[in-house]
């Protein structure tokens, strides 16, 4: 299925007129982060302006982000550093989005409430704040290699190494992904857990590069597994609902932006929002934009490109 719309984009940088008619038709901004507000740790140029213009014309702003490393309360310490100012209810992040989803939609039987994390703090902080109990993470118990003697006990199933509990996988970006978090997450999954991801972004921007993303960590398990992940963040639907239901917005008075056309573009096209916006500063080219399979109704050079607008 093509998601793509048939019209090429707008191109808006420069335009006044036109940046001013598309600000108008929206109340609510979800604005992915990284790529689009800033890049590792440095933050674009006027883009606390960009955010101030926004809010100070009464539109609502919401920061929505696969990066699962980090819990809300991260990303707000991080936001206040680049000098963002915001507050936790307004930060949606995957590892938020993968918690609330275990909590509140699946069913887990009561001896299987477990959740084995491959994945980083932001995650484990998540969880905790849903009360759903959880193993592997950052525990340095799991970082380390596998031994022949661990084989043993997981081929065996044995207490001792797999927790009969576990009813979920749960996997994101991890920093320490090892041979041992993959074969116990494979056991888990085989033996009836469901099989979730934060996210399935392939590469993750940094320091003006591209490395390993949350995706990359699910794809051995979906190769082992001939099995695909219900995954949380953009472009999942699941999130964009969630999204919804705390917000409480008309969609199409709100738009998408983002730097990645098959996950923020998507995203937005897919949860029918009124408007996509896509910006040159992340991992999507001018070309992605306007030829690609998923295109974004409108998009900028830079984030800051809307104060031209003089709004």
């Amino acid at each position: 299925m093509s998601h793509s719309l048939s019209t090429e984009p707008r191109h808006l940088t420069g335009d006044k007129a036109g940046l001013r008619e598309f600000l108008d038709k929206f109340d609510v901004f979800l604005f992915d982060c990284d790529g689009v507000l800033w890049s590792g740790d440095h933050c674009f140029p006027g883009t606390v302006e960009t955010l101030e213009l926004l809010r100070k014309n009464g539109k609502q702003v919401v920061f929505v982000t696969n990066n699962s490393t980090k819990s809300r309360a991260d990303y707000r310490k991080k936001l206040e550093a680049l000098g963002i100012p915001s507050n936790v209810e307004e930060i949606f992040s995957s590892s938020y989005s993968s918690s609330i989803y275990i909590s509140r939609i699946l069913q887990l039987p009561e001896n299987k409430r477990k959740v084995f994390v491959i994945g980083e703090t932001g995650i484990e902080q998540e969880l905790r704040s849903e009360n759903v109990p959880f193993i592997g993470g950052t525990d340095p118990a799991y970082r380390r290699e596998i031994t022949p003697e661990d084989y043993k006990l997981v081929a065996a199933g044995d207490e001792s190494i797999i927790d009969p509990e576990v009813g979920v996988v749960l996997v994101g970006l991890d920093f320490h992904i090892n041979y041992l978090k993959h074969a116990l997450a494979y056991h888990y999954v085989k033996r009836g857990a469901i099989f979730l991801a934060t996210n399935i972004d392939s590469t993750l921007p940094s320091s003006g590069a591209l490395f390993p993303g949350a995706g990359s960590m699910s794809a051995p398990l979906i190769m082992m597994l001939g099995q695909e992940p219900t995954a949380l963040g953009k472009p999942s639907q699941a999130m964009m609902d969630a999204i919804e239901g705390k917000f409480q917005f008309d969609r199409s008075r709100a738009c998408m932006v983002g730097d990645r056309a098959n996950t923020d573009i998507r995203f937005g096209l897919e949860g029918k929002l009124g408007g996509t916006l896509g910006v040159l500063t992340g991992v999507s080219s001018k070309d992605n934009f306007v030829s690609g399979p998923v295109r974004p109704h409108a998009y900028l050079d830079k984030l800051s490109d809307l104060l031209e607008s003089d709004y």
